[in-house]
């Protein structure tokens, strides 16, 4: 049975993605993603926090956990279609925005003294983009998906109840597997070339997204019983 035929088949209620709500959702999906890249590509030395021990993490940390609480957010509301397509467009800008980065890289700029040093900067934060986008795709898609899938499959058998089991049952997985991509893929782009540091560098990215995201539980279930009160296809489903 396919999670579709599953929706269809139990108490699981979702609501039309074509609404104002989801379309406000997508685009805040896609900003945070694009940014997080960006932000990416900058090594981030937090410590010492206990001797000489320092974590280690990149610039977009702060940002990304967001992405999953939309994540979950689009899931239980809309299901995992509008998820995936979620996915799919959020995929498509950042590929779009990696290759518009690598354009205004290579276009010829001013050749005196502030010229230079710009081209030099521009291609110090925006050059690795690439690679971290490519990383950022693969472990945003997987990820996410993942996350989807769970949330959307323990809906469809225990209907309205069990929100909480959901959020947190779905980031854990959705959570690992997108770090894990990420950091292999990200881990030397940034200068991490030690397996300890990789070490440092994943557990690090998965307990702090993952506390963020339970953390925030109380916030997204709010949101969430919010946007499905305002919903008129929700409440009629």
């Amino acid at each position: 049975m396919t999670l579709t035929q599953l929706q269809e088949k139990t108490r699981a209620k979702f609501a039309s993605s074509g609404s104002t709500y989801f379309a406000v959702m997508l685009a805040t999906l896609a900003v945070v993603v694009l940014l997080s890249n960006i932000g990416a590509s900058k090594g981030v030395l937090i410590g010492p926090v206990v001797g000489d021990f320092s974590i280690i993490t990149d610039g977009g940390f702060f940002l990304f956990p967001l992405a999953y609480i939309l994540g979950d957010v689009i899931s239980e509301v809309y299901g995992f279609k509008a998820a995936r397509l979620a996915i799919i467009v959020t995929f498509l800008l950042s590929a779009f925005a990696s290759l518009c980065y690598l354009i205004i890289i290579a276009l010829p700029g001013f050749d005196d003294d502030f010229g230079t040093s710009k081209q030099v900067a521009l291609e110090g934060a925006l050059g690795p983009v690439p690679l971290i986008v490519l990383a950022s795709l693969l472990a945003f898609a997987v990820g996410q998906t993942l996350n989807a899938w769970v949330l959307v499959r323990m809906k469809a058998r225990l209907g309205e109840r069990g929100l909480v089991g959901r959020l947190l049952g779905s980031t854990v997985v959705g959570e690992f597997a997108d770090t894990l991509i990420f950091c292999a893929i990200a881990a030397s782009v940034i200068g991490i070339t030690t397996f300890s540091g990789f070490l440092n560098y994943l557990l690090f990215g998965f307990l702090y997204k993952t506390l963020i995201e339970v953390l925030f539980v109380p916030v997204t279930a709010l949101v969430i019983k919010t946007i499905k009160r305002r919903e008129p296809s929700y409440a009629a489903s």
